[in-house]
């Protein structure tokens, strides 16, 4: 998994609470169990018409924010079903931070699984954030995973929290199998004591 450390980029506003999984990657979408190839169907009912042409008004689809990398979003973001394919398309398309009030816990965690970092802020930060991310090309903010602060176009600094151990693991690149080969040393003295005191096996 890709580490995440410090991350300068464009920030698109998403001005919109309850944001669920299927409004972030349809269920047509999700037959695949490849983590590639989802960004150009991330937010399609939103970002595509019934003929596939492409909803100028959507945020994405501006110029300013088609290479957005931060997402300032509203409450409850990641709500719904508990579908990975979410923050897999949303990685895809080349977003690797989310900040908004409130996250649903499966999307949350399952964020920090596929190298994407999720702020939660007070309401109040998040709103600072929204305005700052309006200005378009110029909505360049910085997020230091490492200090816990978000800069924003004007210099102003943001604390945020995050849990420690999800910290590490962002900050070193390592999911779910990452975390396990960090024991394989261990593992494989546990295989190579256990063949020869259970030969059976």
């Amino acid at each position: 998994m890709e580490k995440f450390t410090k991350l300068t980029g464009i920030a698109a506003p998403l001005p919109m609470i309850n944001v669920d999984t299927d409004m972030i990657i349809p269920k047509q979408f999700l037959k695949t169990i490849k983590r590639s190839g989802l960004g150009k169907n991330l937010f399609d009912e939103m970002r595509f018409d019934d003929d596939g042409n492409e909803i100028k008004d959507f945020v994405l689809n501006k110029p300013a924010y088609r290479n957005a990398q931060i997402l300032v979003a509203g409450d409850n973001f990641g709500c719904g079903s508990s579908r990975e394919h979410a923050p897999w398309a949303i990685k895809d398309f080349g977003i690797r931070c989310v900040i908004a009030p409130s996250f649903a816990d499966i999307f949350y965690n399952n964020c920090f699984k596929n190298g994407i970092l999720p702020i939660a802020l007070p309401q109040e930060d998040v709103d600072k954030l929204m305005d700052d991310a309006q200005r378009g090309a110029n909505a360049v903010i910085t997020v230091d995973l490492e200090s816990q602060t978000i800069t924003g176009p004007d210099g102003g600094t943001l604390h945020f929290e995050v849990d420690a151990f999800k910290k590490h693991c962002l900050l070193e690149g390592l999911d779910d199998i990452g975390l396990t080969l960090e024991k394989v040393s261990a593992i494989d003295a546990f295989e190579a004591r256990a063949s020869v005191e259970r030969p059976w096996v």
